[in-house]
């Protein structure tokens, strides 16, 4: 009997370290870091989908005390529709043995269908295995896109979102979760399906892959559309010299990801007290970066919006307004910093554009998306 117990004491114990060793589900770790951020903003845009194989689908239901050994031949999303499940398993994956060639999360919150897809298809083109795709929509939109789509089968577990309210953000953090789960993902942009690239893949990935620093606009707003949407019930939490205002359009790399996602202190502060004419998404996060980690930050945004005419809503862009003059405009007509060192290549890509932008856009997409432009 005694002999029996040793034995089946070994095996359990190489059981253990075999499956801890696992490249992707390394050892839970404590993070948390400090940010801060300059009066300086543009605005931002969000998608997210999925080029190389996933992880293997995660079921609540049924969940395993250790994580499973991801199965790379698999390429179903995940399926976990608990948020608190999801949002511990993704934060457990921090630090990481496995190197692979790391990957964009381009991550799509959307209502249903992506309008400007046949874009992006050309932007994604030849270039798998350096970028993820994750979509956010309505739970009630079935629809898929053909089977030789990049997007086909890439919309994650989804609830039901509504403007203005904490719901968005939940949107968020669950793409976020769902793209972390994926350890080669570095780098993940917050996209919405009026978003269209400025440049050519290659460009954008060696851009975000490249950067000391995150991309989110973090500014101190004093007027009432900023300081004036703060609530004295977040005090101490949330003090007034540490509210800040942004786009909800985001690019963060994997660390300030995991910050965001494992926030459990701020977050639900939020969620109480930041309620209409307070918006939870042009807050939270600004807010979150500028208390906990504003060095990482480069406090601009690389999604373009033209909010000149003022009031809630930028302005769309519709078929007529097309041409490769404002491209360029955007593309090339701003300064900014880059890694310590001045460019114009300040936003990677823009937003409102109308679904009847799509032809015109793809009329232009090959001086767009030109290697050499």
């Amino acid at each position: 009997m005694a002999s029996f117990v040793v034995i089946l004491g070994s095996f359990t114990l190489k059981l253990l370290v075999s499956e801890g060793s696992s490249s992707c589900y390394p050892r839970l770790n404590r993070f948390s870091s400090p940010l801060t951020t300059s009066p300086y903003s543009y605005i931002l845009c969000n998608f997210a989908f999925l080029s190389s194989p996933p992880h293997p689908p995660l079921n609540s239901s049924s969940e395993p005390k250790t994580p499973p050994v991801p199965n790379d031949n698999d390429t179903r999303p995940h399926s976990v529709t608990d948020d608190r499940e999801l949002m511990r398993r993704a934060a457990s994956i921090l630090e990481t043995s496995c190197n692979p060639t790391p990957k964009v999360a381009f991550m799509f919150l959307s209502r249903g269908s992506l309008p400007l897809a046949p874009l992006w298809e050309k932007f994604f083109m030849g270039h798998e295995g350096l970028y993820s795709i994750y979509i956010h929509t309505s739970p009630e939109f079935t629809d898929e896109p053909p089977t030789t789509s990049v997007f086909y089968k890439r919309k994650i577990p989804s609830k039901p979102v509504h403007w203005g309210t904490a719901s968005m953000v939940d949107a968020e953090r669950r793409l976020l979760a769902n793209a972390l789960l994926d350890c080669a993902n570095q780098r993940f942009v917050l996209l919405s399906e009026a978003c269209i690239p400025l440049f050519n893949f290659t460009t954008v990935y060696n851009y975000l892959i490249k950067s000391r620093q995150s991309f989110i606009g973090s500014f101190d707003d004093p007027r009432v559309t900023g300081r004036g949407r703060y609530n004295k019930r977040m005090w101490p939490t949330v003090s007034l010299a540490n509210w800040r205002k942004g786009s909800q359009w985001f690019e963060v790399n994997r660390n300030l990801a995991v910050e965001i996602l494992s926030d459990e202190k701020y977050y639900p502060i939020f969620r109480n007290h930041c309620i209409p004419p307070c918006y939870v998404d042009e807050h939270y996060v600004p807010t979150l970066v500028n208390i906990m980690s504003p060095e990482v930050n480069s406090n601009r945004s690389i999604t373009w919006v033209d909010w000149s005419k003022g009031g809630p809503h930028p302005k769309q862009y519709v078929r007529k307004d097309v041409s490769m003059a404002l491209l360029n405009q955007v593309r090339k007509g701003f300064n900014c910093t880059y890694n310590g060192y001045t460019t114009s290549m300040c936003f990677l890509f823009a937003r409102k554009f109308h679904p009847s932008t799509l032809e015109p856009l793809l009329r232009l997409a090959p001086a767009l998306l030109d290697s050499m432009n």
